[in-house]
């Protein structure tokens, strides 16, 4: 199990790198950032539609899944609280990549915990979490830039950025990996949660910063479409 999560964690690794890569060289304009937001969205809500809560909904264990829920809902909005302080307080690049780097890690543990509920739930999140980590890569290289990072300075960060997903992805596995019944259904409700958080609250609130044609709310419903039939066309098992 572990040798295939780090093999598909290998996915949003090089999306990050190679995002944060383009960005330092050729930082993305608003409406471009704006409609890959769009297109991470959508990806990741079918991730969370298609696998994690039919999944969550066959287990039938509600208290677990109502106390996994609530965990992940208190801890998403204890670290956007932290996050927001920090970055007030610091006034640096340096709070924000500590915001983006909490982030990304709670992104490898959600892989982790999506390979503890089967392959397939795993690979579906995985890729939903590299075509997100692709967006923040070229997003967090921008606002690095724009904060008056040199160059060097922001490719080595998206770059270190870039390794806590496979950290985090390893360490749910092998923290979870063991789990059944009532704890596995709040793990997943967790996961839920967090994804629900990453979707509408800092996804679609970032893509709206700018002003927004129809073709890119279009690629949100790409995002979902494209996905659940990557899904569907997938061999069962």
């Amino acid at each position: 199990m572990i040798a295939t999560v780090v093999s598909f964690a290998l996915a949003p690794l090089l999306a990050m790198a190679g995002g944060g890569l383009f960005g330092a060289f050729k930082p993305p304009t608003p409406r471009l950032g704006s409609a890959m937001q769009h297109f991470a969205a959508g990806v990741v809500f079918c991730a969370l539609a298609v696998e994690i809560l039919p999944d969550i909904m066959h287990r039938q264990a509600p208290l677990a899944a109502l106390g996994g829920f609530t965990a992940g809902v208190l801890l998403m909005l204890a670290l956007r609280s932290a996050g927001c302080r920090l970055e007030k307080a610091s006034g640096s690049p340096l709070g924000m990549t500590l915001v983006v780097g909490t982030d990304v890690l709670i992104d490898g543990l959600l892989i982790g915990v999506a390979f503890t509920a089967g392959t397939r739930e795993g690979v579906l999140v995985t890729i939903a979490l590299a075509v997100e980590m692709l967006s923040l890569g070229l997003a967090t290289a921008a606002s690095l830039a724009r904060a008056g990072a040199s160059r060097t300075r922001t490719i080595v960060s998206v770059l270190v950025l870039a390794l806590l997903p496979m950290i985090g992805a390893v360490t749910g596995s092998l923290a979870l990996g063991g789990l059944s019944g009532g704890w596995m259904e709040a793990v997943l409700a967790f996961a839920a949660a967090a994804f629900l958080y990453l979707v509408t609250e800092e996804l679609l609130v970032e893509a709206h910063e700018v002003p927004e044609a129809p073709w890119m709310t279009a690629l949100f419903f790409a995002g979902f479409v494209g996905l659940m039939m990557l899904d569907m066309l997938a061999p069962a098992g």
